[in-house]
Protein backbone atom coordinates (compact mmCIF):
# COMPACT_ATOMS: atom_id res chain seq x y z
CA UNK A 1 0.00 0.00 0.00
CA UNK A 2 2.50 2.61 1.20
CA UNK A 3 4.68 1.52 -2.52
CA UNK A 4 1.70 2.67 -4.31
CA UNK A 5 1.37 6.05 -2.76
CA UNK A 6 5.62 6.35 -3.66
CA UNK A 7 5.73 5.09 -6.82
CA UNK A 8 2.65 6.22 -8.40
CA UNK A 9 3.47 10.37 -8.06
CA UNK A 10 7.29 9.09 -9.53
CA UNK A 11 5.80 6.56 -12.02
CA UNK A 12 3.41 10.21 -13.20
CA UNK A 13 6.58 12.62 -13.30
CA UNK A 14 8.72 10.28 -14.95
CA UNK A 15 6.02 9.94 -17.67
CA UNK A 16 4.82 13.34 -18.11
CA UNK A 17 9.06 14.09 -17.97
CA UNK A 18 9.09 11.13 -20.18
CA UNK A 19 6.25 12.66 -22.92
CA UNK A 20 7.82 15.87 -22.63
CA UNK A 21 10.92 14.92 -24.14
CA UNK A 22 9.47 13.42 -26.56
CA UNK A 23 7.67 16.49 -28.07
CA UNK A 24 10.66 18.12 -27.82
CA UNK A 25 12.39 15.96 -30.02
CA UNK A 26 9.45 15.73 -32.63
CA UNK A 27 7.65 12.94 -31.94
CA UNK A 28 4.64 14.41 -31.70
CA UNK A 29 2.33 11.65 -32.66
CA UNK A 30 3.63 8.69 -30.46
CA UNK A 31 3.61 11.84 -27.17
CA UNK A 32 -0.28 11.92 -28.17
CA UNK A 33 -0.44 8.33 -28.64
CA UNK A 34 1.84 7.56 -25.11
CA UNK A 35 -0.54 10.52 -23.70
CA UNK A 36 -3.67 8.41 -23.96
CA UNK A 37 -2.35 5.19 -23.21
CA UNK A 38 -0.77 7.06 -20.16
CA UNK A 39 -4.19 8.27 -18.59
CA UNK A 40 -6.14 5.01 -19.61
CA UNK A 41 -3.66 3.31 -17.69
CA UNK A 42 -3.69 5.82 -14.78
CA UNK A 43 -7.48 5.00 -14.79
CA UNK A 44 -7.18 1.25 -15.17
CA UNK A 45 -4.64 0.96 -12.40
CA UNK A 46 -6.92 2.73 -10.20
CA UNK A 47 -9.93 1.09 -10.98
CA UNK A 48 -7.98 -2.47 -9.92
CA UNK A 49 -6.64 -1.25 -6.57
CA UNK A 50 -10.11 -0.05 -5.60
CA UNK A 51 -11.16 -3.42 -6.15
CA UNK A 52 -8.71 -4.95 -4.36
CA UNK A 53 -9.85 -3.00 -1.51
CA UNK A 54 -7.35 -0.31 -1.86
CA UNK A 55 -8.53 3.30 -1.34
CA UNK A 56 -5.65 6.22 -1.14
CA UNK A 57 -3.88 4.87 -4.31
CA UNK A 58 -7.08 4.95 -6.66
CA UNK A 59 -7.57 8.28 -5.62
CA UNK A 60 -3.71 9.32 -6.72
CA UNK A 61 -3.65 7.62 -9.94
CA UNK A 62 -7.27 9.00 -10.54
CA UNK A 63 -5.83 12.55 -9.52
CA UNK A 64 -2.61 11.96 -12.09
CA UNK A 65 -5.35 11.07 -14.97
CA UNK A 66 -7.53 13.79 -14.42
CA UNK A 67 -4.95 16.23 -14.03
CA UNK A 68 -3.21 15.23 -16.80
CA UNK A 69 -6.05 15.36 -19.13
CA UNK A 70 -6.91 18.35 -18.03
CA UNK A 71 -3.45 20.29 -18.27
CA UNK A 72 -3.51 19.10 -22.26
CA UNK A 73 -6.56 19.84 -22.69
CA UNK A 74 -6.46 23.33 -21.55
CA UNK A 75 -3.62 23.79 -23.82
CA UNK A 76 -5.35 22.31 -26.66
CA UNK A 77 -8.31 24.91 -26.20
CA UNK A 78 -5.69 27.76 -25.99
CA UNK A 79 -4.40 27.18 -28.91
CA UNK A 80 -7.81 26.81 -30.53
CA UNK A 81 -8.74 30.10 -28.64
CA UNK A 82 -5.76 31.87 -30.59
CA UNK A 83 -7.15 30.50 -34.31
CA UNK A 84 -11.25 31.36 -33.67
CA UNK A 85 -9.19 34.86 -32.60
CA UNK A 86 -8.09 35.34 -35.83
CA UNK A 87 -9.49 38.36 -37.64
CA UNK A 88 -12.20 37.51 -40.57
CA UNK A 89 -12.76 39.70 -43.34
CA UNK A 90 -16.09 39.73 -44.88
CA UNK A 91 -15.85 37.95 -48.27
CA UNK A 92 -18.81 38.01 -49.54
CA UNK A 93 -17.69 40.54 -52.24
CA UNK A 94 -16.21 37.61 -53.79
CA UNK A 95 -19.48 36.11 -54.80
CA UNK A 96 -19.77 39.00 -57.53
CA UNK A 97 -18.16 39.22 -60.96
CA UNK A 98 -16.15 36.23 -62.86
CA UNK A 99 -13.96 34.09 -61.52
CA UNK A 100 -11.39 31.60 -62.72
CA UNK A 101 -13.37 27.99 -62.20
CA UNK A 102 -11.96 25.88 -59.51
CA UNK A 103 -10.80 22.16 -61.16
CA UNK A 104 -13.47 19.67 -59.70
CA UNK A 105 -12.44 16.65 -57.40
CA UNK A 106 -9.07 18.63 -56.86
CA UNK A 107 -8.16 19.01 -52.95
CA UNK A 108 -5.01 21.37 -53.86
CA UNK A 109 -5.20 24.80 -52.25
CA UNK A 110 -4.20 27.52 -53.40
CA UNK A 111 -3.82 30.50 -50.55
CA UNK A 112 -2.64 34.90 -51.08
CA UNK A 113 -0.22 35.99 -48.34
CA UNK A 114 0.23 39.69 -48.37
CA UNK A 115 1.71 42.04 -45.98
CA UNK A 116 -0.10 45.10 -44.88
CA UNK A 117 1.92 48.07 -44.70
CA UNK A 118 1.08 51.57 -42.74
CA UNK A 119 2.76 54.00 -44.49
CA UNK A 120 2.33 56.54 -42.04
CA UNK A 121 3.46 54.70 -39.27
CA UNK A 122 2.69 57.01 -36.26
CA UNK A 123 -0.89 57.16 -37.81
CA UNK A 124 -3.19 54.87 -35.64
CA UNK A 125 -5.50 53.50 -37.70
CA UNK A 126 -8.07 49.96 -37.33
CA UNK A 127 -7.11 47.20 -38.84
CA UNK A 128 -7.58 45.73 -42.36
CA UNK A 129 -10.14 43.70 -41.48
CA UNK A 130 -11.98 46.90 -38.88
CA UNK A 131 -12.13 48.90 -42.61
CA UNK A 132 -13.62 46.00 -44.41
CA UNK A 133 -16.34 45.73 -41.67
CA UNK A 134 -18.45 48.49 -43.07
CA UNK A 135 -17.92 47.30 -46.82
CA UNK A 136 -16.26 50.46 -47.07
CA UNK A 137 -12.32 50.90 -48.26
CA UNK A 138 -10.28 53.82 -47.47
CA UNK A 139 -8.17 54.18 -50.22
CA UNK A 140 -4.38 55.02 -49.31
CA UNK A 141 -4.95 53.53 -45.80
CA UNK A 142 -2.43 50.43 -46.62
CA UNK A 143 -0.29 48.97 -48.95
CA UNK A 144 0.86 46.21 -49.77
CA UNK A 145 4.81 44.99 -51.15
CA UNK A 146 4.61 41.44 -50.07
CA UNK A 147 2.43 39.34 -52.62
CA UNK A 148 2.60 36.18 -52.53
CA UNK A 149 0.59 32.85 -53.87
CA UNK A 150 1.08 29.79 -51.81
CA UNK A 151 0.25 26.61 -53.41
CA UNK A 152 -0.24 23.07 -52.01
CA UNK A 153 -1.16 20.18 -54.32
CA UNK A 154 -3.42 17.67 -52.70
CA UNK A 155 -1.28 15.36 -51.14
CA UNK A 156 0.62 17.57 -48.77
CA UNK A 157 3.94 16.48 -49.42
CA UNK A 158 5.59 20.09 -50.92
CA UNK A 159 4.45 23.69 -51.05
CA UNK A 160 5.15 26.17 -54.07
CA UNK A 161 5.51 29.71 -53.21
CA UNK A 162 5.37 32.25 -55.92
CA UNK A 163 6.06 36.39 -55.39
CA UNK A 164 4.83 38.49 -57.53
CA UNK A 165 6.79 41.88 -57.30
CA UNK A 166 5.14 45.43 -55.99
CA UNK A 167 6.66 46.63 -58.91
CA UNK A 168 4.81 44.35 -61.54
CA UNK A 169 3.34 46.59 -64.66
CA UNK A 170 -0.86 44.53 -64.90
CA UNK A 171 -3.86 45.57 -64.89
CA UNK A 172 -5.51 46.63 -61.93
CA UNK A 173 -8.83 45.18 -60.52
CA UNK A 174 -11.09 46.25 -57.91
CA UNK A 175 -12.75 44.00 -55.38
CA UNK A 176 -15.78 42.84 -57.70
CA UNK A 177 -13.40 42.45 -60.40
CA UNK A 178 -14.10 45.62 -62.16
CA UNK A 179 -11.24 46.58 -64.38
CA UNK A 180 -9.03 50.12 -63.84
CA UNK A 181 -6.71 50.22 -66.59
CA UNK A 182 -3.19 49.50 -65.88
CA UNK A 183 -0.09 50.32 -63.09
CA UNK A 184 2.11 48.48 -60.49
CA UNK A 185 0.64 45.53 -58.47
CA UNK A 186 0.68 47.30 -55.27
CA UNK A 187 -2.25 49.56 -56.67
CA UNK A 188 -4.44 46.63 -56.49
CA UNK A 189 -4.41 46.82 -52.37
CA UNK A 190 -3.48 50.75 -51.71
CA UNK A 191 -7.15 51.55 -53.82
CA UNK A 192 -9.42 48.54 -53.62
CA UNK A 193 -8.00 46.52 -50.54
CA UNK A 194 -6.85 42.98 -50.12
CA UNK A 195 -10.04 41.72 -52.36
CA UNK A 196 -8.67 43.94 -54.90
CA UNK A 197 -5.24 42.43 -54.96
CA UNK A 198 -7.01 38.80 -54.85
CA UNK A 199 -9.14 39.84 -57.59
CA UNK A 200 -6.08 41.29 -59.30
CA UNK A 201 -3.70 37.93 -58.85
CA UNK A 202 -6.49 35.63 -60.02
CA UNK A 203 -6.79 37.28 -63.21
CA UNK A 204 -3.16 37.39 -63.74
CA UNK A 205 -2.53 34.10 -62.52
CA UNK A 206 -5.60 32.83 -63.88
CA UNK A 207 -5.87 30.26 -60.80
CA UNK A 208 -8.69 29.99 -58.61
CA UNK A 209 -7.42 31.59 -55.10
CA UNK A 210 -9.07 29.36 -52.26
CA UNK A 211 -8.25 31.72 -49.22
CA UNK A 212 -6.27 35.14 -48.65
CA UNK A 213 -3.99 35.61 -45.77
CA UNK A 214 -2.94 38.86 -44.64
CA UNK A 215 -0.03 39.65 -42.17
CA UNK A 216 0.61 43.35 -40.42
CA UNK A 217 4.41 43.99 -41.52
CA UNK A 218 4.42 44.42 -37.14
CA UNK A 219 4.06 40.39 -37.29
CA UNK A 220 7.43 40.20 -38.80
CA UNK A 221 9.01 41.80 -36.18
CA UNK A 222 6.68 39.98 -33.01
CA UNK A 223 6.89 35.80 -34.87
CA UNK A 224 10.93 36.49 -35.25
CA UNK A 225 10.86 37.34 -31.53
CA UNK A 226 8.45 34.45 -30.90
CA UNK A 227 10.70 32.02 -32.32
CA UNK A 228 13.93 33.93 -30.88
CA UNK A 229 14.85 35.03 -34.17
CA UNK A 230 16.47 33.38 -37.39
CA UNK A 231 20.20 33.89 -38.98
CA UNK A 232 20.11 35.03 -42.53
CA UNK A 233 23.93 35.37 -44.51
CA UNK A 234 24.92 38.59 -45.83
CA UNK A 235 27.40 37.76 -49.08
CA UNK A 236 27.85 41.53 -49.21
CA UNK A 237 28.50 44.29 -47.14
CA UNK A 238 26.03 47.19 -48.29
CA UNK A 239 24.15 50.18 -46.69
CA UNK A 240 20.62 51.00 -47.03
CA UNK A 241 20.16 54.74 -46.74
CA UNK A 242 16.54 54.62 -47.04
CA UNK A 243 15.99 52.62 -43.44
CA UNK A 244 19.97 54.11 -42.58
CA UNK A 245 21.05 50.55 -41.88
CA UNK A 246 24.27 49.07 -42.67
CA UNK A 247 24.31 44.74 -43.51
CA UNK A 248 27.53 43.32 -42.84
CA UNK A 249 29.00 40.29 -44.65
CA UNK A 250 28.26 37.35 -42.92
CA UNK A 251 25.51 35.37 -40.72
CA UNK A 252 23.08 38.38 -39.42
CA UNK A 253 20.54 37.48 -36.32
CA UNK A 254 17.16 38.84 -37.26
CA UNK A 255 14.93 39.21 -34.67
CA UNK A 256 11.98 41.91 -33.79
CA UNK A 257 12.91 45.28 -35.49
CA UNK A 258 16.00 43.98 -37.36
CA UNK A 259 13.65 41.40 -39.13
CA UNK A 260 11.77 43.87 -40.19
CA UNK A 261 14.06 45.89 -41.61
CA UNK A 262 15.52 43.30 -43.57
CA UNK A 263 12.03 42.65 -45.39
CA UNK A 264 11.79 46.02 -45.93
CA UNK A 265 15.11 46.25 -47.48
CA UNK A 266 15.42 47.68 -51.53
CA UNK A 267 17.30 50.74 -51.23
CA UNK A 268 21.17 49.48 -51.66
CA UNK A 269 20.41 46.16 -53.36
CA UNK A 270 21.58 46.06 -57.36
CA UNK A 271 18.30 44.75 -57.96
CA UNK A 272 16.06 45.97 -56.27
CA UNK A 273 12.34 45.07 -56.36
CA UNK A 274 13.66 41.97 -57.06
CA UNK A 275 16.04 41.81 -54.32
CA UNK A 276 13.88 43.12 -52.16
CA UNK A 277 11.21 39.80 -53.04
CA UNK A 278 14.24 37.15 -52.70
CA UNK A 279 14.73 39.09 -49.34
CA UNK A 280 11.33 38.32 -48.07
CA UNK A 281 11.42 34.64 -48.86
CA UNK A 282 14.51 33.97 -47.99
CA UNK A 283 13.39 35.20 -44.42
CA UNK A 284 10.50 33.54 -44.87
CA UNK A 285 12.52 30.18 -45.64
CA UNK A 286 14.68 30.31 -42.78
CA UNK A 287 11.56 30.94 -40.53
CA UNK A 288 9.79 28.22 -41.51
CA UNK A 289 12.60 26.21 -40.82
CA UNK A 290 12.59 27.39 -37.50
CA UNK A 291 8.83 27.43 -36.94
CA UNK A 292 9.24 23.62 -37.99
CA UNK A 293 11.95 22.56 -35.93
CA UNK A 294 11.03 20.55 -33.22
CA UNK A 295 12.57 22.91 -30.44
CA UNK A 296 9.41 25.10 -31.48
CA UNK A 297 6.79 22.70 -32.08
CA UNK A 298 7.44 20.19 -29.08
CA UNK A 299 8.08 23.01 -27.04
CA UNK A 300 4.54 24.17 -25.70
CA UNK A 301 5.52 27.62 -24.51
CA UNK A 302 7.48 28.54 -27.49
CA UNK A 303 4.91 27.41 -29.72
CA UNK A 304 2.36 28.96 -27.80
CA UNK A 305 4.10 31.94 -28.30
CA UNK A 306 4.56 31.33 -32.00
CA UNK A 307 0.79 30.71 -32.93
CA UNK A 308 -0.04 34.07 -30.48
CA UNK A 309 2.28 36.25 -32.75
CA UNK A 310 1.03 34.84 -36.14
CA UNK A 311 -2.53 34.83 -35.06
CA UNK A 312 -2.66 38.69 -33.52
CA UNK A 313 -1.29 39.88 -36.54
CA UNK A 314 -3.57 37.64 -39.29
CA UNK A 315 -6.51 38.54 -40.95
CA UNK A 316 -8.03 36.00 -43.37
CA UNK A 317 -11.54 35.61 -45.49
CA UNK A 318 -14.76 34.68 -43.69
CA UNK A 319 -14.75 31.44 -45.69
CA UNK A 320 -12.03 29.83 -43.62
CA UNK A 321 -13.00 28.73 -40.74
CA UNK A 322 -10.81 27.82 -37.39
CA UNK A 323 -11.51 23.88 -38.02
CA UNK A 324 -10.35 24.07 -41.29
CA UNK A 325 -7.29 25.95 -40.49
CA UNK A 326 -6.55 23.82 -37.96
CA UNK A 327 -7.24 20.63 -40.46
CA UNK A 328 -4.66 22.33 -43.25
CA UNK A 329 -2.02 22.44 -39.83
CA UNK A 330 -2.50 18.71 -39.36
CA UNK A 331 -2.40 17.68 -42.64
CA UNK A 332 1.04 19.23 -42.81
CA UNK A 333 2.28 18.13 -39.76
CA UNK A 334 5.19 16.53 -41.87
CA UNK A 335 6.09 18.69 -44.29
CA UNK A 336 9.70 19.36 -44.70
CA UNK A 337 10.78 23.02 -45.14
CA UNK A 338 12.78 21.56 -47.62
CA UNK A 339 10.00 21.06 -49.62
CA UNK A 340 8.58 24.23 -50.13
CA UNK A 341 9.99 26.02 -53.11
CA UNK A 342 10.38 29.65 -53.58
CA UNK A 343 10.20 31.36 -57.20
CA UNK A 344 9.74 34.53 -58.58
CA UNK A 345 7.58 35.94 -61.36
CA UNK A 346 9.67 35.92 -63.73
CA UNK A 347 10.81 39.86 -65.41
CA UNK A 348 11.12 40.40 -69.45
CA UNK A 349 12.38 44.39 -68.82
CA UNK A 350 12.26 47.20 -66.99
CA UNK A 351 10.22 50.26 -68.48
CA UNK A 352 9.58 53.82 -67.06
CA UNK A 353 5.49 54.46 -67.67
CA UNK A 354 3.79 57.71 -67.45
CA UNK A 355 1.54 58.33 -64.53
CA UNK A 356 3.54 54.75 -63.14
CA UNK A 357 7.09 55.53 -62.97
CA UNK A 358 9.61 52.34 -63.34
CA UNK A 359 7.82 49.59 -63.71
CA UNK A 360 8.58 45.59 -64.19
CA UNK A 361 7.33 44.08 -67.74
CA UNK A 362 6.25 40.64 -66.73
CA UNK A 363 7.86 37.91 -69.45
CA UNK A 364 4.04 37.22 -70.14
CA UNK A 365 4.82 33.55 -71.45
CA UNK A 366 7.26 32.20 -69.16
CA UNK A 367 4.98 33.42 -66.49
CA UNK A 368 1.84 31.67 -68.11
CA UNK A 369 4.01 28.42 -68.11
CA UNK A 370 4.91 29.11 -64.40
CA UNK A 371 1.27 29.63 -63.35
CA UNK A 372 0.42 26.60 -65.77
CA UNK A 373 3.09 24.93 -63.95
CA UNK A 374 1.77 25.11 -60.09
CA UNK A 375 -2.14 24.62 -61.21
CA UNK A 376 -0.99 21.32 -62.67
CA UNK A 377 2.15 20.59 -59.67
CA UNK A 378 5.01 20.38 -62.70
CA UNK A 379 7.27 22.75 -61.28
CA UNK A 380 10.18 21.08 -60.79
CA UNK A 381 10.18 20.51 -64.54
CA UNK A 382 9.27 24.63 -65.36
CA UNK A 383 12.30 25.49 -63.02
CA UNK A 384 14.35 22.91 -64.66
CA UNK A 385 14.19 25.14 -68.06
CA UNK A 386 14.02 28.25 -65.65
CA UNK A 387 16.56 27.82 -62.85
CA UNK A 388 16.79 31.60 -62.43
CA UNK A 389 13.16 32.15 -61.77
CA UNK A 390 13.80 30.22 -57.89
CA UNK A 391 15.23 31.45 -54.55
CA UNK A 392 19.23 31.00 -54.92
CA UNK A 393 20.33 29.43 -51.46
CA UNK A 394 20.67 30.92 -48.59
CA UNK A 395 24.15 32.09 -49.02
CA UNK A 396 23.83 33.32 -52.65
CA UNK A 397 20.77 35.91 -51.49
CA UNK A 398 21.93 39.37 -51.19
Amino acid sequence: MRRTYVVAPVVTVLAVGGLYWLMLHGYLELTAYLLVIAVLGMLAAAVWEWRRGHRTGPVILLVGAIFTATVVGAYGWNLNQKLDNIQRADDSVLDKGVRPAKKKDNEALNILLMGADNPNQLEKKPTVAELLADGEWDPGAYRSDTMMVVHIPANRKSAYVVSVPRDSYVTIHDEVGGKHGKNKINEAFSQYGPFGTFRTIESLSNLRIDHMAIIDFEGFRDLSTAVGGVDVYVPESFYDSKQKVTWEQGTNHLEGKRALQYVRTRHGLANGDFDRVDRQQNFLRALMSKVLDDGTIGNPVKFTDTLEAITKNLTVDASWKSGDIRSLALSLRNLDSKKVRFMTLPLDHYETVPDAGSVNIIAAERARELWDAVETDKVGRYLRANPDDELPEPKDVS
